[in-house]
Order: C-alpha cells, then sequence, then structure tokens
C-alpha cells in the first residue's frame, strides 16, 4: 500500500475566501508539479477547529511540501504578464485576442484568462468593454488595478521587512508560505491585496484613524497562492433576466444586482477536479445530494461596497432548499 501523509492547514480558515482560494492554489501548484503525490483535500469536520487537510500518497515532511510549493508558485507566477492595460476593462476585440493567445500558451495562463473574461459577454451599460469575473474587485478606484496586481503579487517572493528602525524583520519566501498554511494569520505584510480577504474591509466605526489613511496589511504567502487558484474558477455566458451575464463555477447573481460565491465543506479527500464538480453541481443546495457526495455544510460570502472600494464578507453557512439548517461545526468552532 502507498504511504499517505495528511498535513492540517491549520492557517486556512472556513469562512474566509481567500484562504479557500489558497488551498485552490496549493492544490493547482501540486497537480502540475508533482501528479504522482495526487494532492487531495478534506475538512476536519469531525476534528474542531474545522481546517482543510491536504493528503498526499506519499511520505512527505513538511519542509518538503514548503519547498515543492515556492519553487512552482515561483515558475507559475513568471507566466503572469497581464499588463498593460492595468485594469480588467477590455473590449470584446480585446478580450477575443488575449483568449486566443492564452489558448496557445501553458496551461495554467490558458485556464487563468478562462477564469478572469469572457469575450461573449459585454458589461453592463454601453456594452464597450466585457464584463469581468466577479472576484475583480479593482478598477483603479484607490489606485489599485487588479491586473497589475495579478502580475505583482505572485512574483513578489517575499514582503518588505516587518516592524520599523532596529527592529525591522526580514522574511523568507518559505517562512512566509508556512505561515500562510500551518499558522493563524497575524496579517503582518505590507503588500498589495485583492480584497478577498474580509479583514481587508475597513470601515469608519470603531475606528480611531479614517480606514483610507491607514495602509492595510495581509497574508502575503496567502495572496500569492490564491492568484495562482484563481485559474480553477472558469467563468462562462449565463442569461439573467433575458441578458448575457458572466458567471463563474460557484457563484451567484442575486437579486438586486448583488454576488455572492459559495463553496462546500466536505469530508473526504478528493483532487482540484473534484472540488470544482462540487462548486458546480446543481443540485449542492439539497440535503440527501450533500448527504451523498460527503458534503457537511455550503459556506457564502458575499460582494459588499463600502465607498468606492468593494470586499467580500465573511462566508456563512448556506441554508439547505428545505429551509432546515444544520448545527454548524464550522460556527460552533
Amino acid at each position: 500500500m502507498t504511504p499517505c501523509s495528511d498535513r492540517r492547514l491549520d492557517g486556512l480558515e472556513p469562512d474566509n475566501l481567500l484562504a479557500f482560494m489558497a488551498l485552490l492554489g496549493v492544490l493547482r501548484i501540486l497537480r502540475d508539479s508533482r501528479p504522482e503525490w495526487r494532492a487531495r483535500a478534506f475538512w476536519s469536520v469531525d476534528e474542531p477547529p474545522v481546517r482543510p487537510v491536504l493528503r498526499l500518497n506519499a511520505t512527505v515532511d513538511r519542509n518538503e511540501l514548503l519547498t515543492v510549493l515556492s519553487v512552482n508558485l515561483n515558475a507559475m507566477a513568471g507566466l503572469h504578464e497581464f499588463s498593460p492595460p492595468n485594469d480588467l476593462k477590455l473590449t470584446p476585440d480585446d478580450a477575443a485576442r488575449r483568449l486566443r493567445g492564452a489558448s496557445e500558451s501553458d496551461g495554467h495562463i490558458s485556464d487563468l484568462w478562462s477564469a478572469l473574461i469572457c469575450d461573449a459577454v459585454p458589461k453592463r451599460g454601453d456594452g464597450k468593454q466585457v464584463e469581468p469575473t466577479p472576484l475583480c474587485l479593482m478598477f483603479g478606484q484607490g489606485h489599485e488595478h487588479f491586473l497589475s496586481r495579478l502580475d505583482s503579487i505572485p512574483q513578489k517572493t517575499v514582503p518588505p521587512h516587518r516592524g520599523s528602525g532596529r527592529n525591522k524583520v526580514a522574511v523568507t519566501e518559505t517562512e512566509c508560505l508556512h505561515e500562510s498554511l500551518f499558522e493563524p494569520w497575524r496579517r503582518l505584510d505590507r503588500t498589495e491585496l485583492f480584497r478577498w480577504d474580509p479583514n481587508e474591509d475597513r470601515r469608519y466605526a470603531l475606528r480611531a484613524r479614517e480606514p483610507s489613511k491607514t495602509k492595510p496589511t495581509t497574508q502575503h504567502g496567502a495572496n500569492r497562492l490564491a492568484a495562482v487558484g484563481l485559474s480553477a474558477l472558469t467563468v462562462v455566458p449565463r442569461l439573467a433576466g433575458g441578458k448575457p451575464r458572466i458567471g463563474i463555477v460557484g457563484g451567484k447573481w442575486e437579486r438586486g444586482g448583488g454576488f455572492a460565491f459559495s463553496w462546500p465543506i466536505w469530508r473526504e479527500p478528493i483532487s482540484l477536479s473534484g472540488i470544482r464538480a462540487l462548486l458546480g453541481h446543481p443540485d449542492i443546495d439539497k440535503p440527501e445530494t450533500r448527504d451523498a457526495l460527503g458534503v457537511f455544510e455550503c459556506r457564502r460570502a458575499r460582494r459588499v461596497s463600502t465607498g468606492k472600494f468593494m470586499n467580500f464578507t465573511r462566508a456563512e453557512p448556506r441554508i439547505p432548499e428545505t429551509g432546515e439548517r444544520r448545527t454548524s461545526r464550522v460556527d460552533a468552532a
């Protein structure tokens, strides 16, 4: 029997979109670089606090795992060349050209462009641009540019020194990834971010200083992994109100124009392809379907606006179609 090793990822909380996307990034890297490891993941539902567990079909210690992730994350990041333009504002012709070019390049980049745009879905309004993935939360507001960050964040192996003056501390790339995956997040890094972490939602209430004048901190390693994990979330054209709207596996446009992204909390080890299948399953809200697929519950994060900025909320349990809500061990944790 082939030996297996399980690694509990204590840094990845079940209600944080950035954490879920970082998990997708880990699985994407290992699928492409170490297929013989047969990387799979499941959630420790019966061992709270609930966290994802990475299962490998090999005996791999933590240092070897981090080294493999580091080397191959850097290789993928080297392919991230998206700008100009700095923002995901493309005409249908530009979008079609980008998609054609990506289809002839590396598989990761092809998948990533397929997760960013669809040339068949014009943006609401004048229709001169295509609608971007709903996971794109920045379009130049506050000098935040999505495509330039998709370029730079994964390629920046380490964050700036932490602390100030004589107390400055340098962090290595391996330490940065270790903190993101295996330790509770402290968010000490003053690097760029994607606004997928609900902690990056800066509000005025209960703050001593104006949020816009306080530079947010983040978990840099998680953002690097999530930039790669985004490639798993393909967009497709869908009809909404009789008009084409961009759809995304795991996502849903709600009444009033709001958007929500949902992901399952499952019990048994499955691959990245299995996770994608769960995200797109049409009957995942039915209790009998969840039971058959080993899904304990589903989590939903909503996209919200705070002034000119957008963020995602913490993900709450999604109630099954029967209206009955199960007791959530995730909440209890």
